[in-house]
């Protein structure tokens, strides 16, 4: 499939097409400036690869979990594509697209993702991968990392991660939160830190060969802290 996807939901800005043939992409940290890089590293990427939007056959987006103002950028973009297009888009999590990194670049079979979410929180799931697939071992949520860590326990002593040692950290919350360094040897190195679109494509066609994909009116960014807030607001419970 010709699959275009973008990506702004973290310091990360990135724009990836698969040709049918080969990928194209673009991929920049620039924090605070992704409204101003996203159009031009979409246009780099089209020209590059000599296509046009009609072209494609499916649109991707990194829906989430990720800074509400990134992912409110990539939202609004991608649904303005598929309405200019007529396209429909692949919703993918930006924690699996950093797994699924991991399992291409790292060949990893267990991924632990841990973002920093701030508030003192992490975006965390972990994913193993199997048969060319990945599937979702401990569901992506917004928690403390003292309770990521009693996850991470909980699945190792439950024989669904052999040992600490095996799995593959990606994500900023690793080194920006104690109890989830603490986990890590010195050797165990996070090299992941950021999403990037390169690794949407491949989930972004597993969603539509399943028929996950919305129009442009139906697209929706996944924030998961939007409980946690109104929790944390003065007189709220």
């Amino acid at each position: 499939m010709k699959i275009l996807a973008i990506d702004t939901a973290t310091e990360a800005c990135s724009v990836a097409l698969n040709t049918g043939d080969a990928v194209v992409s673009r991929f920049e940290i620039c924090p605070q400036q992704h409204s101003q890089r996203l159009l031009p590293m979409l246009d780099e990427v089209l020209k590059d690869a000599g296509l046009v939007l009609a072209d494609l056959d499916l649109l991707a987006f990194g829906r989430g979990p990720g800074s509400f103002t990134g992912v409110r950028i990539a939202t609004g973009m991608i649904q303005g594509l598929s309405l200019g297009s007529g396209l429909k888009v692949a919703g993918v999590s930006t924690l699996a697209a950093m797994a699924q990194q991991a399992v291409i670049s790292k060949q990893a079979t267990w991924v632990v993702c841990a973002t920093d979410a701030r508030m003192g929180e992490v975006y965390f799931a972990m994913y193993k991968s199997g048969n060319g697939l990945l599937s979702e071992v401990i569901a992506e949520q917004v928690c403390p990392p003292e309770a990521a860590v009693e996850l991470i326990n909980e699945a190792i002593a439950a024989n669904q991660c052999e040992a600490i040692g095996e799995f593959e950290p990606v994500g900023t919350g690793w080194q920006a939160y104690p109890a989830l360094k603490a986990l890590l040897s010195e050797d165990h190195e996070v090299s992941i830190e950021f999403p990037d679109a390169v690794y949407m494509l491949p989930l972004a066609e597993q969603l539509a060969n399943k028929g996950d994909v919305q129009v442009a009116s139906e697209v929706k960014p996944v924030y998961l802290r939007d409980k946690v807030t109104w929790k944390k607001l003065p007189g709220r419970e």
